[in-house]
């Protein structure tokens, strides 16, 4: 097979040419790999090869519904036994995982062939991939630009050509973030849906979810046919589909009644490039059959934000606790970690309880506006991709906070309050171009990304749909019928098409 036959293909179609005998999974193996090392100094997606880990996998690879097809990884969350899984930090690097995450297991026995990890902001914590470990990952349809984050090396991978399809994880945006990046479909699941265990029984609370980023939207329902289903412990069972997500999003959606607003729940500006790919999606609704109107629930924007923010503050002390605990020190934590870990400590416990119990108040919202409407349309960024070192600290800012953080001072003053409107600079600042992602994950409904739009600059630049909660097959539905209505699959950076 030659590599545009191999990028001519999902991940879906790979394994049916494996299982007919028309290649092999160590020869897409060995394609995957050429690529990598074509496009690994401009795009940077993969920060950890396990070349003898799947070739030895590709010899004999699982049975499964994608038997032999490359796979990636992200390196935070997905648990391989025996290998370190970092977090883009080097405070994790000695902490190794005694067995395979619930989600690894699966993509295991679904016959992929993991032969990597893709790379990621510290502890996944930023809507871009820019960790100092391992250094930041560029859009391959503009190295001059992110693809976004956390998931950032995985929209990289798919977008030069590495994979087709590959792993990811959103506890604030952090699939749909990259996948809007980098022209990708990417699907965050329900809370609940696919389990986080078993070390974890639930990841930030339960915002977070596992998924994939793809660039078919039927890889991306037999990706979840793989995935869902609860392990043993978890904290609750949801209701299983009614039938396999393969076969479910093939059947027609129906006339949706979809509301839709280009509104930033922060106040933020919203650039007009996404105000266009809203309206676009809009009007392609419309036109196949669909009742659309403007319209948002009635959810206070600003408290959400507060609550998100509150709990991502607070899950840092916890996590660079562990990395403590293992051996790390503070010089193995990269600066903007560290302001986190003063910030989220001055967290009283009262306080992220109140903000916990605000989930509900935002659930009974979004709930109310799913009595009306099916799904809710929103830009899935307020700006195209920006560019590297887009909203990072001024060096004079960074050098007072350094100061305050080694000092101690900064924990001081944080617990005293003192620093409240610096801190909600800061956190207003993290959310200015990602502001619509994170009430999916605070509601634990599920919402996608879907590339629907190109700026005149030509970068992708997603649209977003949630759904009610449990209601991934409408939404892969919907996905289907948009995907067969305007298609994306063929649309990649012409540099990643050229190379052979």
């Amino acid at each position: 097979m030659k590599f545009a036959e191999y990028l001519a293909c999902d991940a879906t179609e790979l394994a049916r040419l494996v299982a007919c005998g028309d290649t092999s999974p160590s020869e897409l193996l060995e394609l995957a790999l050429a690529q990598h090392q074509r496009v690994h100094g401009q795009v940077n997606a993969i920060c950890m090869l396990m070349e003898q880990e799947a070739r030895t996998q590709a010899r004999a690879p699982a049975p499964g519904p994608f038997a032999g097809v490359p796979f990636l990884i992200k390196d935070g969350g997905h648990h391989y036994a025996g290998i370190p899984t970092s977090f883009g930090s080097r405070s994790m690097q000695r902490i190794v995982p005694q067995q395979h995450s619930s989600v690894v297991r699966r993509y295991l026995e679904a016959g992929l062939v993991i032969f990597g990890k893709t790379n990621l902001p510290e502890f996944a914590l930023k809507g871009v991939t820019d960790p100092e470990l391992f250094g930041r990952t560029s859009n391959p349809w503009n190295l001059d630009h992110t693809p976004g984050g956390s998931s950032g090396g995985a929209a990289a991978a798919i977008a030069s050509g590495i994979v087709p399809m590959a792993a990811g994880n959103d506890g604030g945006g952090s699939i749909r973030i990259p996948a809007a990046c980098c022209g990708l479909f990417g699907l965050r699941p329900s809370r609940g849906r696919v389990s986080s265990g078993p070390a974890t029984a639930e990841v930030w609370f339960g915002a977070s979810s596992e998924g994939v980023l793809s660039r078919s939207v039927r890889d991306s329902a037999r990706a979840l046919d793989v995935l869902q289903g609860a392990e043993p412990g978890d904290p609750f069972v949801i209701a299983p589909p009614s039938g396999a997500y393969a076969e479910l999003m093939r059947r027609e959606p129906g006339r949706l009644r979809i509301g839709f607003t280009t509104r930033s729940p922060i106040g933020s500006e919203v650039h007009p490039e996404a105000v266009a790919a809203v309206t676009h999606a809009a009007q392609l609704l419309a036109k196949l059959g669909h009742e659309v109107e403007e319209a948002e629930p009635a959810i206070d924007g600003a408290a959400l934000a507060a609550s998100y923010l509150h709990i991502y503050f607070g899950q840092v002390p916890a996590m660079v606790a562990q990395a403590k605990a293992a051996g790390a020190t503070s010089a193995d934590l990269e600066l903007m970690t560290r302001l986190l870990v003063s910030m989220g400590s001055a967290v009283s416990a009262p306080k992220l309880t109140q903000q916990l119990g605000q989930w509900n108040v935002f659930a009974r919202a979004l709930g109310e506006f799913h009595s009306r409407y099916d799904l809710l349309l929103t830009p899935t960024l307020a700006h195209p991709p920006v560019r590297h070192g887009t909203g990072d600290l001024p060096g004079g800012q960074r050098a007072v906070l350094g100061f305050l953080e080694t000092t101690g001072l900064l924990g001081v003053l944080a617990r005293l309050g003192l620093l409240d409107k610096a801190i909600d600079g800061i956190a207003q600042e993290s959310l200015r171009y990602v502001p619509f992602t994170q009430l999916a994950n605070l509601t634990g409904t599920p919402a996608m990304s879907v590339p629907l739009h190109w700026t005149a600059d030509g970068l992708p630049l997603g649209v977003q749909f949630v759904g009610r909660f449990g209601s991934e097959d409408v939404l892969l539905q919907l996905a289907h019928q948009l995907e067969q209505a305007q298609p994306w699959f063929g649309r990649m950076p012409r540099w990643v098409e050229g190379t052979d």
